[in-house]
């Protein structure tokens, strides 16, 4: 990557000069090159100034994945608006939240979405329009120059806000600077790696929806190197394999559940995969089983990749060449990129030694600038320059984290995240329980799936079937609990607080990690 790439308005202008006529974005068939994605997000960022956006503005994006969504990144990125991507699978009470904390002022939602968008828009009076991303954005492109404008951003000014579950019950917004997009591409450039590498030619796959911090950091780096980024309205194994295989895809971003998903797909064999060089996985712990059939079965390299979206996605990696038995190294998180640190700590945050486990802390100059409104929480992650991450793992003697358990109790499900204290908040809505405790358990498809223990009020009787039809359109449907168990009590420490390891030991016994 050239030195001067240092935000996403480098990124855009640069390669419609370099390389005009090499695709940025292929979509359903549908092919823009660099030179109409730099035009095009000029439309779309003088439509945005135009509906009253001014630079720290915030503009959501509800719908599944379209060229759209990153030629509306990139025109955030020109005014220094910034872009919110909401969960198209959230219910409407959980889209109407993020909505509302972000005071989003502008909202792009697809044909499936638009119904709760329009329902949600008297209630939400910073939102001043409503923008139909299949009917009406073309027709509203048309009506705006293609002239450029440039907002004046640097690398610590404000680009996107995710939203990520909180242990509050209710979803924080990370707000992330263009800097968070750039910090590892430079780190391993500075140091002649070529642990995550582009070359000429390349054809990106982006497995992970941009609404996850995985997708849109994946799409952020195809973009930086100027190759062609293949977007996937929404991920199905028969699909993307069929990508790979016509589309001649080089390098994919996934999650573990995905990889299986692929390798399981019925007729698909090695030759399906011959393009591939390079697979980069993460957003969840993989088996050693499962990493062994993907290296077998893809026949390319693997990277696995370790963060949190408060340190703009990975700040460790696992490279190729540690990807072998010999090693001892393939159930690692992996070891902090050059400049980046990681560290082990103890309640008080002082470093452990060797072999303990305790706390990790990550170091990275791609970290959150902070928590949107929420002062308190964001001192509480970001500490002396260290994000506080909530897992529990261990560092052995060269170096390499191996992650042992979550200390905040969050569950991943195939790759989303999902925090007990959600679910249980509207379980508890529910007239006829009186509490609830809500944990991850292994399961062989997804990873984990939600489990939840329940206590109905006294008197009363409850059914799992009852249960489901109140979680219906409450909660996104990955986060509704796949089993249920009723008991009479939830246990609880001296200090009220939820034994969840407890609720847990029984699932994980046998296992070395408290993870899936």
């Amino acid at each position: 990557m050239s030195p001067q790439l240092r935000t996403l308005v480098d990124v855009v202008r640069s390669h419609a000069a370099r390389r005009p006529d090499t695709a940025a974005i292929i979509c359903e068939g549908r092919r823009i090159d660099y030179a109409t994605l730099h035009r095009v997000t000029n439309q779309v960022a003088h439509g945005i100034q135009a509906a009253g956006v001014r630079a720290g503005d915030r503009i959501a994006y509800l719908g599944k994945e379209t060229e759209q969504f990153y030629e509306l990144l990139f025109a955030a990125a020109k005014t220094g608006a910034v872009l919110v991507p909401i969960n198209w699978r959230l219910a409407a009470d959980e889209v109407e939240h993020i909505l509302r904390d972000s005071g989003s002022v502008l909202l792009f939602a697809d044909t499936e979405a638009m119904a709760v968008a329009q329902r949600l828009r008297p209630e939400l009076p910073k939102l001043t329009n409503v923008i139909p991303l299949e009917s009406g954005f073309t027709a509203w492109l048309a009506t705006h120059p293609d002239v450029n404008l440039l907002a004046r951003v640097t690398p610590d000014t404000p680009l996107v806000q995710m939203y990520t579950s909180g242990t509050t019950g209710l979803p924080k917004g990370v707000v992330l600077a263009h800097r968070s997009f750039f910090a590892v591409r430079n780190a391993l450039s500075t140091a002649g790696l070529d642990w995550i590498d582009w070359r000429e030619g390349d054809r990106s796959l982006i497995g992970m929806a941009g609404f996850h911090i995985g997708g849109i950091w994946w799409a952020t780096q195809g973009f930086a190197a100027g190759v062609t980024n293949v977007v996937v309205r929404e991920f199905t194994p028969a699909g993307a394999v069929e990508l790979i295989r016509t589309l001649g895809v080089t390098t994919a971003c996934m999650v573990p559940a995905m990889l299986r998903l692929l390798l399981a797909e019925p007729g698909v064999t090695s030759a399906d995969f011959t393009t591939l060089r390079k697979v980069i996985y993460g957003g969840a712990p993989i088996s050693a089983a499962l990493l062994a059939r993907c290296v077998e079965g893809f026949g390319c390299e693997f990277a696995q990749i370790y963060g949190l979206t408060e340190t703009g996605n990975t700040a460790m990696c696992l490279p190729p060449a540690d990807h072998t038995p010999e090693g001892g190294k393939m159930q690692a998180a992996g070891r902090p990129y050059p400049g980046f640190e990681v560290k082990v700590a103890d309640s008080e945050g002082n470093p452990l030694p060797t072999g303990e486990i305790g706390e990790v802390w990550l170091k990275t100059p791609a970290a959150m600038l902070e928590y949107w409104n929420l002062p308190d929480a964001t001192a509480k992650t970001l500490v002396d320059g260290w994000v506080v991450t909530g897992d529990a793992g261990v560092l052995d003697e060269d170096g390499y984290l191996f992650i042992r358990d979550r200390i905040k109790d969050m569950i991943i499900v195939a790759g989303e995240n999902v925090y007990p204290a959600e679910v249980e908040h509207v379980i508890g809505r529910h007239p006829k329980v009186a509490e609830s405790a809500v944990v991850g358990v292994p399961d062989e498809r997804w990873g984990e799936v939600v489990y939840a223990f329940v206590a109905p009020v006294e008197g009363e009787t409850l059914t799992e079937r009852e249960l489901a039809l109140f979680l219906k359109g409450k909660l996104a449907t990955f986060k509704q609990p796949l089993r249920y168990e009723f008991v009479e009590k939830v246990p609880r420490n001296p200090s009220g607080k939820i034994l969840r390891r407890e609720l847990r030991e029984r699932f994980w016994e046998g296992h070395e990690r408290r993870v899936s």
